[in-house]
């Protein structure tokens, strides 16, 4: 037997921090404001409970560029609790 039939717990760990991703996608958002031109939210776990996200905007994929990017720290419910630099309105 592999050892994901034995219950590996990596994969339960990424469906967690995908469903963290997106609610820190989302809070993001609220704050910042939505860019008329938004490609894409990027959120990358980097260890324990901080993440990288790059707000990426553009005419189209190819010219997108990153416009806001922020080191993050959230809670065990996935909440924001520190931000750097702070996210602000932007949009």
């Amino acid at each position: 037997m592999t050892k994901q039939l034995q219950g590996d717990p990596a994969p339960q760990n990424e469906r967690e921090h995908q469903r963290v991703g997106l609610m820190i996608a989302k809070q993001v958002m609220q704050v910042l404001g939505e860019p008329c031109d938004l490609r894409r939210v990027q959120v990358q776990h980097l260890w324990a409970n901080h993440y990288r996200v790059n707000v990426c905007v553009g005419a189209d994929m190819a010219s997108a560029k990153v416009a806001h990017s922020y080191f993050l720290s959230v809670d065990d419910d996935g909440a924001i609790t520190s931000s750097t630099p702070t996210i602000g309105r932007h949009y």
